[in-house]
């Protein structure tokens, strides 16, 4: 099922070569859809329907589900050619379904338009997941709809958000289609053609990164366009459910969630400290510059989105150490950001405080609230414990980045920036560079790191365990 809605994403580029008179990529395209269709709809045929799945086959349909899509979705470029090498095409692929956005183009305009669709399309399958795309297909009786909605969807996302699991799939795919549509038709109206609204509306509802130009949102030179980009990122970057219920109600009261206010506030004071800073060192020339580029690319690391209106090179120590950090913290659970999650880093800070007032007042008996719910001290601990298997990760990757040869020294900068589902970081791989000069090596660990902070961890590891534990 993965691979049928990859298909028929192909085919629709493949119609819009046909449009621009048979682009160079037809080819590539219409036989990546052969090929992947052909694959996709052979178990239909030739498999026997199996209803009942252990948990070990749920993690592994997770898994698979991922991996064949990064699979196929590398067919086109690589048989485009040009700078798509193996390594390369793989970490485009990556990049696109864990709506990354890191690239290794170093032109991206020189690429076909139906390509530059592909590309843009693989942002909007992954951003869902492409797990929730054939959960929509699977009948709402099916145990095996149930089992992979509750591996899909982390825990804080099922904590925050109080719905049965059937119907939860379904909400969050209305709430992103409806993202996407509003975010196309404001594109579209702000002065961005047709194309480009699209393939721009597909990365900023999935948080993604890729771009139809090489200067991202910058090319557009629209104060319009950079402030809508702002708003869709960071609605984006909020709880699909919270969202959902805001609508529904017409109230704004369950917005009123300890979470999204931390995420806001965070946004918010990134955002005028890397303003004041970009003002005072003589980046922008006013404060009104200075605060649209601050904001924008706060919220853009912020949201893992990666989608630039300028370079950051040559920033200050300051803001830079905000995007990082602001990459890492990210959006809240249950949107289509990564990272670490707003949720989990308030459990942090509650945890921290708790723990420091029991230090002062040992006899008594204290609680973590998360807004009108308490804690229990089993699911703080699974929180911290997510947040330290993290900073462990990026820890090893780039240990083994560093042994087995970094020369443009991006070891923990493309770790943090992989893991965390940014995509671009600081220097030569910032908001207008890219990874093509970094050795093949490097772009396999961190493709790797782009699929681990996708699934938040755990599936892979699972099913790595799986392989080799005994039966």
């Amino acid at each position: 099922m993965a691979l049928l809605v990859s298909s028929l994403f192909m085919l629709i580029a493949a119609v819009i070569s046909l449009i621009d008179g048979g682009d160079s990529a037809l080819a590539p395209l219409l036989i990546s859809f052969s090929l992947t269709f052909t694959v996709g709809i052979f178990p239909f045929i030739f498999v026997r329907k199996t209803e009942g799945i252990t948990l070990k086959d749920g993690y592994m349909i997770i898994f698979l589900s991922w991996f064949l899509s990064f699979l196929f979705g590398m067919l086109p470029y690589v048989l485009w050619g040009g700078p798509f090498t193996i390594a390369n095409a793989w970490f485009e692929s990556v990049s696109g379904f864990t709506t990354t956005g890191a690239t290794i183009l170093e032109d991206v305009e020189a690429l076909p338009r139906s390509l530059l669709f592909w590309r843009s399309s693989t942002h909007f399958i992954g951003g869902l997941g492409v797990v929730v795309f054939l959960l929509l297909i699977i009948p709402n009786s099916s145990p095996v709809r149930l089992r992979l909605t509750n591996m899909e969807l982390s825990s804080l996302s099922r904590d925050d958000y109080q719905s049965q699991a059937n119907k939860t799939v379904s909400i969050f795919a209305r709430v992103y289609l409806i993202i996407f549509a509003l975010a196309f038709i404001c594109y579209w109206a702000a002065g961005m053609s047709a194309f480009d609204a699209v393939n721009h509306a597909f990365s900023v509802c999935a948080t993604g990164g890729f771009s139809t130009r090489n200067l991202s949102i910058g090319a557009f030179h629209s104060p319009l366009i950079s402030v809508l980009t702002i708003i869709f990122m960071t609605v984006a970057s909020i709880h699909f459910g919270l969202l959902f219920m805001a609508f529904v109600t017409r109230s704004l009261r369950p917005l009123n969630n300890p979470v999204l206010k931390f995420f806001l506030f965070s946004l918010l004071g990134g955002s005028v400290l890397a303003a004041v800073s970009l003002k005072l060192q003589g980046i922008d020339a006013t404060w009104g510059e200075a605060f649209l580029d601050a904001s924008f690319h706060v919220a853009s690391y912020t949201s893992t989105s990666g989608l630039a209106i300028s370079d950051n090179a040559d920033w200050p120590m300051l803001p830079c150490f905000i995007l990082v950090i602001g990459g890492l913290v990210c959006g809240c659970a249950g949107s289509t950001t990564c990272g670490l999650k707003s949720d989990r880093v308030l459990v942090l800070f509650k945890a921290i405080r708790m723990q420091i007032v029991k230090t002062l007042y040992p006899t008594s008996v204290f609680e973590v609230r998360f807004g009108k719910r308490m804690l229990r001290d089993e699911d703080v601990y699974q929180q911290i414990l997510y947040i330290a298997l993290f900073l462990l990760l990026i820890a090893l990757s780039s240990i083994l980045c560093v042994v087995i040869g970094d020369p443009n020294q991006h070891a923990l900068l493309g770790s943090i920036a992989s893991l965390t589902n940014v995509g671009p970081s600081l220097g030569t791989i910032g908001t207008h560079g890219n990874y093509n000069m970094e050795p093949n090596a490097l772009k396999f660990i961190f493709a790797f790191d782009m699929f681990l902070g996708r699934v938040e961890i755990y599936p892979v590891f699972a099913v790595i365990a799986s392989i080799f534990h005994k039966a």
